[in-house]
């Protein structure tokens, strides 16, 4: 086990820069994932963790030591990738030990630790099988198992599961897990999906166009997104956004389509945007079917489609030009075309400002 340093990391390619100024500093044994879109620098900086890519500026240390200008096979890390990576002429004893035996491991070194890792993924039948003859799960778990057979200081793991399916993927999120938890080795874990972040992360980087634009844990991403587009990224559904007005007093939000009461933690910060817009952000599972008759904090629209979704629906509603989703009881008697009320949950509301998109809440 050890502690990850990232201290002001830069990744450059000629004029581009990658990744910009990356900071972090992991606890011993920590879960680690790096998550956002497609070209946000999340991989590239997984690779320069690894030795895979050569750092442009910044320091990394692993357990104490100064690594960015040490070789890769030299950091004591383990990587599993994305395409397994398997060799297919190997068996999977072979494809587990041969790690070990390029680092001339004594055999009898190399079978305890094969078998040990086998015996934890649930793999020792499949020792003496090709590649071609596992299952997609089968060979994640090949590679995870030649990644533990290494004992590392640190795991990296670059989307290890975007080639599953559905089922299988939420159940391999799960295998990862418990093999941390009974390992206990600090782990960096890169992925696009923010279900598969929020619930494997015991820490959450949210990076943006190779800028890290928040760290913190699920529920601190959850209830207090820095930004909009943190706000946005994590939650599934989107979060909704309205553009509204703060009145002269600066204790309400107002829009064609109906008037909020802002929450007292805005209070502070609002004292300086009265009579103007600001972005209000509230999720699906935050809104509620309001009486016909209700008239304050509620938002008013269109039903243009409805989706169930089992234990709850999922409706969209137009409201003002903008789509809101509402995710609503399953026995809401609402049809397409009618007008609907959702009362917001003002308590679970985000405040963004207009231009800069950063959050008005109150620093705590």
């Amino acid at each position: 086990m050890a502690i990850v340093s990232l201290e002001r990391v830069t990744k450059s390619y000629g004029n581009s820069v990658a990744v910009h100024q990356f900071d972090l500093e992991t606890k011993d044994g920590e879960f680690v994932v790096l998550v956002g879109p497609s070209g946000c620098g999340k991989s590239t900086t997984l690779r320069m963790l690894a030795g895979l890519e050569d750092v442009s500026g910044g320091r990394i240390l692993i357990g104490g030591q100064e690594v960015q200008n040490v070789a890769s096979k030299d950091r004591d890390i383990a990587m599993v990738f994305q395409s397994y990576a398997l060799y297919p002429h190997m068996d999977v004893f072979g494809n587990m030990a041969f790690g070990l035996k390029m680092r001339n491991t004594p055999k009898p070194e190399i079978d305890r630790r094969v078998h040990e890792a086998a015996s934890i993924l649930g793999i020792e039948a499949l020792l003496e099988r090709k590649p071609r003859e596992l299952s997609g799960g089968q060979r994640q778990r090949v590679a995870l198992g030649r990644a533990i057979v290494r004992e590392p200081q640190v795991f990296l793991m670059d989307e290890p599961l975007s080639n599953l399916d559905a089922k299988l993927r939420a159940g391999m999120r799960a295998e990862i897990l418990k093999l941390h938890q009974r390992l206990g080795v600090t782990a960096f874990y890169v992925t696009h999906d923010q279900v598969e972040a929020m619930t494997m992360g015991q820490r959450i980087v949210v990076m943006r166009d190779g800028w890290i634009q928040q760290t913190s844990t699920p529920l601190g991403l959850y209830d207090r997104p820095a930004n909009r587009f943190v706000a946005g990224f994590i939650g599934n559904p989107a979060m909704n956004f309205l553009r509204m007005r703060v009145d002269a007093a600066g204790e309400k939000l107002h829009a064609a389509f109906g008037d909020l009461d802002i929450p007292d933690r805005f209070q502070a910060s609002l004292q300086t945007r009265r009579d103007r817009d600001v972005w209000a952000g509230i999720r699906p599972e935050h809104l509620f079917v309001a009486p016909p008759d209700a008239s304050t904090g509620v938002v008013t629209g269109t039903v243009e489609l409805i989706e169930p979704l089992g234990s709850v629906i999922e409706v969209q509603v137009n409201v003002d030009g903008t789509v809101v989703i509402a995710q609503i009881d399953r026995d809401s008697p609402v049809r397409v075309g009618e007008v609907l009320k959702l009362r917001v949950d003002t308590v679970r509301l985000h405040l963004f400002d207009i231009e800069s998109e950063v959050s008005l809440l109150d620093p705590q």
